[in-house]
């Protein structure tokens, strides 16, 4: 490696050598993969760390799935997920149950109005005979019949009610499992889903974009501070980005000090407006202790934008809008950088220079 590529590499943050590390080991831009990478050279877990590196220079997805399961609690939601799953099929498979039963008693009892017919019309039974032999069982039928109609209703409605509340906490466990629990805004899992839905359709594609958005020099933050503060200024950027977007707008903390915005509905003009609104709110911030008067400096954000039509898939759609990010942070940081086809050659650039 040359001294230009080394210096270059000791000035990069976190968030610029978690890409390259992922480039440099062919590891697929999947928001997954970020929180992955992130995570193991963070050197904040030693044992994943050691385990990442295990992996060798190009690890495949599914060995890198493998370790984010075990290391990351979001991605365990196949046991609750299929214990759900169990529960309902059997509460269905009670109501069919109890759905057969009413129908064999409904045909019994159709049955025995057949026989009670045959009976009133037959001429060799005295009229008194025949009333008194219909009313008594007519007035049996009809008194068993309903009530076991009123038992299987009541089983019916409990039923209905133990899936409402299997439903409910699937409905909660889905939200925790979303949510990330610093910010509380959306975590990686939630914006991989968003994201994936964006071409399911290709004709509503034209109507999306994305932007992610880097916090500036963060690991300042942490290394001069401490990471409680690291963890204010995080929160901070948060609540930021939710008061200036609508609230129908999705907001993720994508992993370390990354955040997107999925816009719907939009024109590039638009998103580089929200996208402005966004880095010059963060910017006309102060980070001060309320206590101690200390002032952290301004924070400030590098954003990458990129229109659903530039790109093919998601993870094409995140890794256009992540060169535009790199792009930002190349150029000066606190700025937004569209993304355009003229990156794409910049990027293999920087990428030959890292990996040489």
């Amino acid at each position: 490696m040359s001294a230009v590529a080394a210096k270059k590499i000791q000035n990069m943050d976190t968030a610029t050598m978690v890409l390259a590390t992922m480039r440099s080991r062919g590891i697929s831009g999947l928001p997954r993969n970020y929180e992955l990478v992130y995570e193991a050279l963070n050197a904040s877990n030693p044992r994943l760390t050691k385990m990442f590196e295990a992996l060798g220079r190009t690890p495949g997805q599914g060995e890198l799935d493998t370790l984010g399961k075990e290391h990351f609690p979001h991605h365990h939601r196949t046991g609750v997920v299929e214990g759900a799953h169990d529960k309902i099929s059997g509460e269905l498979e009670g109501m069919l149950r109890l759905l057969k039963q009413e129908q064999s008693s409904l045909e019994s009892y159709s049955k025995l109005l057949g026989e009670t017919y045959t009976r009133i019309t037959t001429k060799s039974a005295s009229s008194a005979d025949i009333l008194s032999s219909v009313i008594g069982i007519l007035s049996n039928a009809t008194g068993d019949t309903m009530e076991k109609g009123k038992v299987v209703v009541e089983h019916m409605v409990e039923r209905a009610r133990e899936m409402e509340q299997v439903k409910l906490e699937l409905d909660e466990y889905k939200r925790i499992a979303n949510t990330d629990t610093l910010t509380r805004l959306a975590n990686r899992r939630a914006f991989d889903e968003v994201l994936s839905g964006i071409y399911d359709d290709k004709r509503d594609a034209m109507y999306f974009s994305l932007i992610v958005a880097d916090i500036d020099y963060f690991k300042k933050f942490n290394d001069t501070y401490g990471h409680p503060v690291g963890d204010r200024v995080l929160g901070v950027v948060a609540a930021i980005m939710k008061s200036t977007l609508r609230k129908d707008v999705f907001i993720a903390r994508t992993g370390g000090e990354e955040f997107a915005v999925v816009l719907r509905g939009t024109s590039l003009e638009v998103t580089m407006e929200i996208a402005e609104r966004i880095r010059k709110a963060v910017e006309s911030t102060p980070l001060k202790n309320q206590k101690t008067g200390v002032d952290y400096g301004p924070i400030t954000l590098s954003l990458g934008m990129c229109m659903a039509t530039e790109a093919k898939s998601a993870e094409d759609l995140y890794n256009k809008a992540d060169l535009a990010l790199y792009a930002a942070k190349n150029t000066g940081r606190n700025r937004v950088h569209l993304y355009n086809r003229e990156l794409d050659n910049e990027s293999n650039k920087a990428w030959a220079i890292y990996k040489n």
